[in-house]
C-alpha cells in the first residue's frame, strides 16, 4: 500500500493519509473504542457494510447509521436521529464516530461527534474529491438551517482522515470536476503549481483516478493543513480558505442546495477575482485566469443576473460577516490573499455583472 501522510498541527494534531486502499488502516486508528458509529449516506451502503464488517472482525461493536445523501444530511433533524442512535447504544466518551461519504456526511459526522457528550473521537473517510481536499480536513463541523449554510457547528479536529483514492474510481466525472473547484482555490490562495498542472492538461486533471490525481490531492491538502495548523478557529489566516465562498454559499442557498458546492464556489471564485480587480488589488491577467482555468474543467463561471438582490441578502447573513459588514477574501496576486471589508454596494453589484448571465 503506497500512501503519503500530511500532518495537521495545532492543539490536537492529526494525520491525513492519502493513497489507495488506506481504509485498511481504520481499525488501528479507533483504539481504544469499544463501539463505533459508522455514519454514511445511502449510496455508500455497500461500502459501509464492507467497512463495518472489517471493524467487527477487529473486535468493535459497530452501529451503521444511514443518513440522506448530500446536503439533505446536514440538518438538525438528521443530527437528532444520530444522537438517538448513540443514546440507544449507550455511547461513551471513549467510543468513536466514523464519517463515510462526501463532504456533507463528514460535516454531519463531525458535528455529531463534537456535540455528543461534548466531544467524542471521529475519523473521516471522505469518498469524494471535495471531501478529501476540503470538508474532512480542518476540524470545522456543522449543519445548515433555513437561514444559511453551516450556521450551526463547532470546531472539532478528527483523530485522522483517510483519503482512499480508490473511492474516486467510481465517482462521476461531474462530481469529480466539482471537487476540483476547491483544488483550484488552493492553487490561487497558496500553491500556483496546482494551476500549472491543470493548465498543462485540463482533460487529464479532470479524470478521476488520473495520473496527477494523487499530486493534486496532496498539494490541496497541504495548503489547507498548513493554514489550519496556524489558525484552527478562523481568527486570522484561515479566512483565506473562504476565497470564493461568500458568494458561493449564497448561490447554494438560492438553489436550495441543489447545486453542487464546487459549482457554486467556482462562480464565487470568479466573482472574488473580479471584485479584487475592481478594488485595484488584482491584475487583469490573474483575474481572467480564474474563469479560464475553471471553464477548462467544465465548471460554471456565471450565474443568473436577476438573482443579485437575493444573493446580496444571503451574503449579509453569512457567518463570515461582522455585524452588517460584509467581508470578502480577494487576491493581490497568486498566493497573496487579503481581506476587503465592507466594500461599497455599487462595487459589489458591478463585480456581479461580470459573472452574471
Amino acid at each position: 500500500m503506497k500512501s503519503t501522510t500530511v500532518s495537521v498541527a495545532g492543539e490536537r494534531p492529526y494525520d491525513v493519509i492519502i493513497g489507495r486502499d488506506v481504509t485498511e488502516l481504520l481499525p488501528g486508528l479507533l483504539q481504544p473504542a469499544r463501539q463505533v458509529a459508522l455514519i454514511h449516506a445511502k449510496p455508500m451502503a455497500q461500502w459501509a457494510d464492507t467497512v463495518g464488517g472489517a471493524l467487527r472482525s477487529a473486535g468493535f461493536l459497530v452501529h451503521l447509521i444511514e443518513v440522506p445523501d448530500a446536503e439533505e444530511a446536514k440538518t438538525l433533524a438528521v443530527a437528532s436521529q444520530c444522537f438517538g442512535a448513540l443514546g440507544e447504544a449507550g455511547f461513551t466518551r471513549t467510543d468513536a464516530v466514523v464519517g463515510l461519504g462526501g463532504g456533507a456526511v463528514t460535516d454531519l459526522a463531525g458535528f455529531v461527534a463534537a456535540t455528543w457528550l461534548r466531544g467524542v473521537p471521529v475519523v473521516h473517510l471522505p469518498t469524494t474529491l471535495l471531501g478529501m481536499v476540503d470538508a474532512a480536513v480542518g476540524g470545522k463541523t456543522g449543519v445548515n438551517t433555513d437561514h444559511g449554510k453551516n450556521l450551526v457547528g463547532a470546531f472539532h479536529p478528527p483523530t485522522a482522515v483517510l483519503c482512499d483514492l480508490a473511492a474516486l474510481d467510481t465517482l462521476p466525472v461531474r462530481d469529480f470536476a466539482s471537487g476540483l473547484a476547491e483544488v483550484v482555490k488552493a492553487g490561487f490562495i497558496a500553491d500556483p503549481v496546482i494551476l500549472d498542472i491543470i493548465e498543462a492538461d485540463p482533460r487529464e486533471a479532470a479524470q478521476p483516478g488520473g495520473p496527477r490525481t494523487l499530486e493534486l490531492v496532496e498539494r490541496a491538502v497541504k495548503v489547507k493543513a498548513d493554514i489550519v495548523s496556524r489558525d484552527l478557529r478562523e481568527a486570522g489566516p484561515r479566512e483565506a480558505l473562504n476565497y470564493g465562498h461568500t458568494l458561493g454559499h449564497a448561490i447554494e442557498r438560492a438553489e436550495a442546495y441543489r447545486w453542487r458546492h464546487g459549482d457554486a464556489v467556482s462562480v464565487g471564485l470568479c466573482y472574488a477575482a473580479e471584485l479584487g480587480r475592481l478594488t485595484g488589488q488584482l491584475d487583469d491577467d490573474t483575474a481572467a485566469r480564474h474563469s479560464a482555468v475553471l471553464a477548462s474543467l467544465g465548471l460554471p463561471t456565471t450565474y443568473r443576473a436577476d438573482a443579485w438582490p437575493e444573493l446580496l441578502a444571503a451574503m449579509r447573513n453569512d457567518k463570515k460577516s461582522r455585524g452588517d459588514r460584509l467581508r470578502f477574501v480577494v487576491l493581490e496576486g497568486p498566493g497573496q490573499p487579503v481581506i476587503v471589508e465592507a466594500p461599497d454596494d455599487n462595487l459589489l453589484a458591478e463585480a456581479y455583472r461580470a459573472v452574471s448571465d
